[in-house]
């Protein structure tokens, strides 16, 4: 099975759901579209953080049919053909529309990423917010912030980014995710969760796993003018993650 890290927001609840996860699938599930690697059944992520209850909806169908059609995206050409048929895109691309068209208010509150964390994702997070807990015995990092926070952070990584010179590939990777976390309103909660791409780490390193406090700091530098140091911090992180990414293109 994929080992995936998942970035989520969650709306506050009304305090009458129970913390808990939808029911897994036996192995993986089939659809129309291939086979999938969790549950198709509709549901909530339900936590609780700083005395309050937190909902996600899951939304599977809709991340399904994004999914597709933006891993198609990444490779245009023939190799787009090649991994995801025309016919198999037109198809998703219309059920896609359809669904919007009854339900617009629906949106993904779930952003997947196979075998890696992408490290944009750790700029919206301050250091502080990172917390180790124990899962199916293997350590798993979890950090939580306020969308507010976490959009003012955004906000902040773009103009630096922008101030340095960056090319617009980088830049636009954070703008995407900037618009959404962006779409929600500030008071929802944002988890950067390593999922099951915890386990590619033992426990000690992820113990001294400070990726995000890597990002800030090259950030920060970046602001002042210091490139040497920013491209320290940043190398230091992306080195930590060099061999998860790999997965990633060799699958």
């Amino acid at each position: 099975m994929i080992k995936a890290a998942y970035l989520r927001v969650y709306v506050p609840g009304d305090g009458s759901q129970e913390p808990a996860e939808p029911a897994r699938p036996r192995l993986r599930e089939v659809s129309e579209y291939g086979l999938m690697s969790e549950s198709l059944n509709d549901g909530v992520l339900v936590v609780d953080w700083n005395d309050t209850q937190y909902v996600c909806p899951r939304y599977p169908r809709l991340r399904l049919l994004e999914g597709l059609l933006g891993f198609r995206n990444a490779y245009p050409g023939l190799t787009a053909e090649l991994l995801i048929p025309e016919e198999v895109a037109e198809r998703a691309g219309a059920e896609l529309e359809a669904l919007q068209d009854r339900h617009p208010e629906v949106r993904s509150h779930i952003l997947s990423s196979p075998w890696h964390v992408p490290l944009r994702w750790f700029s919206a997070f301050d250091p502080s917010e990172r917390s180790v807990e124990e899962r199916n015995g293997h350590s798993d990092i979890l950090y939580r912030t306020t969308v507010a926070e976490a959009n003012d952070r955004l906000t902040r990584a773009l103009v630096i980014l922008q101030g340095a010179g960056f090319q617009d590939a980088v830049i636009d990777q954070v703008q995407e995710l900037h618009n959404w976390v962006g779409s929600f309103d500030g008071e929802c909660m944002i988890e950067l969760d390593y999922g099951g791409v915890a386990e590619l780490f033992s426990d000690g390193a992820l113990a001294l796993d400070e990726t995000a406090a890597d990002i800030q700091s090259s950030l920060s530098a970046l602001e002042a003018g210091n490139l040497d140091e920013a491209s320290d911090h940043y190398a230091k992180a992306a080195a930590r993650w060099a061999q998860a990414q790999a997965l990633t293109y060799m699958n």
